[in-house]
């Protein structure tokens, strides 16, 4: 393969936003494979999940939802804790920050080794990063689910298993069936699987799965807006994420290093995955962490500024 540039710097195209209505209470900011972020309108009040990167950015997903009501944003909801996801919090203002005890963990235990990680490696999605005041801290953190009454909406947030990461948090709408999954489901982008675990992820999609929902809002890509692509989301994911770590048990099975696997996983997986969303910039940090759990190593290694570039100097140099 030849030379890429380091992860997404070389990525300066602006994308398309699209602000879509999943029903009476939902709505899915979208932008072509760009992160995403949710919204659920309830009686008295907005929650907004995920916040974008910046507060100068999420100030674009203020305005779509001024454009639709003009009830106060009392709660924001991170579905997991990446820095791309979070740091744009402080612009809502709103009453409550919302979590998992395992994002909690996570914002503890790497914050800021992230947040210096994911600002080196995808620039675009950092626009006014002065603006940042800081880590973002949840304000109200659970354990395994909780119920918030927004009037008469029933909202659940709930973690029903690890996938992306040990946090995964997913947002439910019992009586509208929209499921807004976070990272845990993708449509047409490349699971970022750095600081996953991918063992446990495909249980975790069945228990998604089982929900029933009738429209998703998927961490990156379009909404899912029908049954078939509500099933291809899932069932896509699932693939990617299964073909990834066989691959990396292969490798280590036969003895090989991390550059010979990542080299096998790339030209095995290209054919299939090879068109989706930020797939060269994935994978290297997936097999990276596929390798790593293909030999036992449970808890995904902190990633840094700086092994990030040792990392990527091995695989793409």
């Amino acid at each position: 393969m030849n030379e890429t540039k380091f992860a997404s710097q070389g990525d300066l195209e602006v994308k398309q936003v699209s602000f879509s209505k999943l029903s009476d209470h939902a709505y899915a900011y979208t932008a072509e494979g760009d992160p995403n972020s949710g919204i659920v309108i309830g009686d008295d009040g907005v929650m907004v999940i995920d916040t974008q990167a910046t507060p100068a950015m999420a100030q674009d997903v203020i305005d779509r939802v001024r454009e639709v009501t003009d009830k106060p944003i009392k709660y924001v909801v991170l579905t997991h804790y990446h820095a791309v996801r979070v740091l744009g919090a402080s612009a809502y203002g709103a009453d409550h920050i919302i979590s998992s005890q395992g994002t909690w963990d996570l914002i503890v235990e790497r914050g800021q080794q992230d947040m210096d990680s994911e600002i080196q490696r995808f620039p675009r999605l950092f626009q006014g990063v002065e603006s940042v005041p800081g880590l973002t801290w949840p304000t109200m953190v659970f354990e395994n689910s909780m119920t918030l009454w927004m009037g008469d909406l029933e909202v659940r947030i709930a973690h029903l298993g690890r996938g992306h990461t040990k946090g995964d948090t997913v947002v439910w709408l019992p009586g509208d069936k929209v499921l807004f999954s976070g990272d845990l489901v993708e449509y047409g982008a490349t699971p970022y699987t750095g600081d996953a675990y991918l063992t446990d992820w495909p249980a975790t999609l069945d228990a998604l799965e089982a929900l029933e929902p009738a429209s998703i809002v998927p961490g990156r890509g379009d909404a899912l807006m029908t049954p078939e692509q509500v099933r291809d989301g899932l069932s896509d994911t699932r693939a990617f994420i299964t073909d990834l770590l066989n691959a990396a048990k292969q490798g280590v099975a036969e003895g090989h290093d991390l550059n010979q696997v990542f080299k096998d996983s790339h030209a095995a997986m290209t054919p299939k995955y090879g068109d989706w969303v930020i797939y060269e910039h994935c994978m290297p940090f997936d097999v990276s962490r596929a390798f790593d759990e293909a030999q036992g190593i449970r808890d995904p290694r902190v990633w840094t500024a700086e092994r990030d570039i040792e990392m990527w100097k091995t695989l793409q140099g």
